[in-house]
């Protein structure tokens, strides 16, 4: 139960807002970062930087970005199957986290860095536990 009475995820308290900013604020970045991997570089340019970062299967790997985020993302904006739609997005923040930011240091600067990328990963997993919050179409 949160302080406001109601469960976790669930609408009534005012703990409840909390996961709801959090849920629109993830659901705007990952919608654009899968805008820009779709429409402002294409599959094929976010096919080649993947593969130039030396990650994984970067042909799937780009469609799963564009995927996850677009589609995931709506649904974060929604409040549709919130805990699913954050938990497509894990592997891809963990990926940022620990396959390209890490090495580049901790502040963002013109080497990169990873304290969004952290960031962003852990709001994701808080989504995860925290559900849809207020103002959901589904909680």
């Amino acid at each position: 139960m949160t302080r406001g009475g109601s469960p976790a995820g669930g609408g009534g308290g005012i703990d409840s807002y909390g996961a709801t900013i959090l849920r629109i604020a993830l659901g705007v970045i990952y919608i654009a970062h899968a805008y820009t991997a779709l429409f402002v570089y294409g599959p094929r340019a976010t096919t080649a930087f993947q593969r130039s970062l030396g990650l994984p299967l970067p042909e799937i790997g780009a469609w799963y970005v564009i995927l996850a985020h677009g589609v995931g993302g709506a649904l974060l904006l929604l409040g549709l199957w919130t805990r699913w739609a954050a938990l497509v997005n894990l592997p891809i923040m963990a990926g940022a986290f620990f396959l390209v930011h890490l090495k580049q240091g901790f502040f963002m600067g013109s080497q990169g860095g990873y304290e969004f990328a952290l960031l962003v990963l852990a709001a994701t997993l808080a989504q995860v536990f925290l559900g849809s919050g207020a103002l959901a179409l589904r909680r």
